[in-house]
């Protein structure tokens, strides 16, 4: 009975069927008069229904295919032939694994998606303020947020989808600051049981170019020791406290990574780590047991992209190589061989928006991350519209440039099992 249904009126697909029938019917019979002796008339005829059949069968099938495809696929601006063509060619596209959170982290993956769908978003899951840490706590399930924002980086659908997700209650409303996106996040968790599942089915809504999945499924809270010896619990408070960060740790320790999140960085051909907040979307990822292991034995190009502004109270000072060494004092030598710096100047007017939020651009110290053993690429790879952040395309290409060998080849860097610097 199913069967039958594709004969029902108005499915627009009985003509383009019969189209493609009578088109092999026609060549049929033309292929068996074609070697019949007869006059030049018969031979004419022959070959004119070669030719009639064999256009049939092409209108026909490609007519029908592309009548279930409108069907089935969003509604694209773009030829269905540049359609087809784009997405085969993402498809082969290098394998990369992006760690981190928060906006740097969407940012980059806005960038990629545009060179390979072979993408994975491993992203933090501390995230304890605004909308995302009152879901946290009002329904006791892992911060949506930073993963709302890279689902919305890497869609594939309308605009009006995207805003839709991004879009924040107003402050007159019982939704105040809550993000549709974290609602809807929060909505399919309860209606599938899982976290994971949920982001998974967000994804499909999304239709995105490669998938997001949390470090691990544990309820983690971040913790601070400063140099004073004093201990700040929770990313927000982290962000604020006014005295030097020490280290910084999970609470509970001990939390096991997503089983998605190990498996991509095994299959990875590039591991990029931020741009972002170091101590706070970075680098608790990476403390995750387990997650530092797969890294350092992966055979993946692993990149970090250092940020181009300091953070108030976090990065207060922070040079590039200060970045560097705070993220191999927390996991292993071996995390990284390539650090990414930026080398526009920043113009004055934007200086100042900074200097009051106390933020200054990071200083690009190629030597002090060389003395540590890395390779760097300096670039201008930043956007100057209205903030200093990354620019998507600059610095994708640059990423993917680097993956696919477009540059020299990667020196041997510090030794995998060299102790972390202390």
């Amino acid at each position: 009975m199913r069967f039958l249904k594709w004969f029902y009126p108005g499915m627009r697909v009985k003509r383009w069927l019969s189209l493609a029938i009578v088109g092999v019917f026609l060549f049929g019979i033309g292929s068996a008069l074609l070697p019949v002796e007869g006059g030049i008339l018969l031979r004419l005829t022959s070959l004119v229904m070669l030719l009639s059949g064999l256009l049939a069968i092409v209108f026909g099938i490609g007519l029908m295919g592309r009548s279930l495809l409108e069907v089935v696929t969003p509604a694209h601006t773009q030829d269905l032939v540049e359609l087809v063509f784009q997405r085969r060619h993402l498809e082969k596209g290098p394998k990369v694994v992006v760690i981190g959170g928060g906006t740097g982290l969407s940012t980059l993956l806005h960038g990629l998606k545009h060179y390979t769908t072979n993408l994975t978003a491993i992203v933090t899951v501390a995230d304890d303020g605004g909308s995302s840490g009152r879901l946290r706590q009002e329904f006791d399930m892992l911060p949506p947020g930073d993963i709302r924002n890279c689902l919305v980086a890497l869609a594939d659908t309308e605009p009006l989808m995207q805003r839709l997700f991004q879009y924040r209650f107003a402050e007159d409303s019982a939704l105040k600051g809550h993000n549709f996106g974290n609602l809807f996040i929060t909505a399919m968790t309860k209606i599938t049981g899982d976290f994971e599942r949920a982001v998974q089915a967000s994804s499909k809504v999304l239709a995105i170019r490669g998938r997001v999945v949390p470090s691990t499924n544990t309820k983690v809270r971040l913790a601070a020791e400063h140099d004073d010896g004093s201990i700040t619990l929770g990313e927000t408070n982290i962000s604020q406290a006014e005295a030097p960060i020490r280290r910084i740790y999970l609470d509970p320790q001990g939390c096991q990574p997503t089983v998605s999140a190990l498996e991509a960085i095994a299959e990875a051909n590039a591991i990029i780590f931020g741009p972002g907040s170091l101590y706070t979307s970075i680098i608790p990822n990476l403390l995750v047991d387990r997650m530092v292991d797969a890294i350092v034995q992966s055979k993946a190009m692993k990149i970090y992209v250092c940020n181009v502004m300091t953070q108030s109270r976090e990065t207060r000072g922070y040079k590039a190589s200060d970045h560097v060494q705070a993220l191999v004092t927390h996991t292993n030598p071996g995390i990284v061989q390539v650090c990414i710096v930026n080398t526009e100047p920043v113009p004055p007017a934007l200086l100042e928006r900074y200097r009051q939020e106390e933020a200054f651009p990071v200083e690009p110290d190629i030597d002090g991350i060389r003395k540590l053993g890395y390779q760097v690429v300096a670039e201008n790879i930043i956007s100057l519209e209205n903030y200093v952040r990354h620019d998507p395309d600059k610095i994708s290409k640059l990423v993917i440039q680097l993956i696919v060998g477009a540059r020299r080849p990667l020196a041997p860097t510090v030794s995998a099992d060299a102790q972390p610097a202390t």
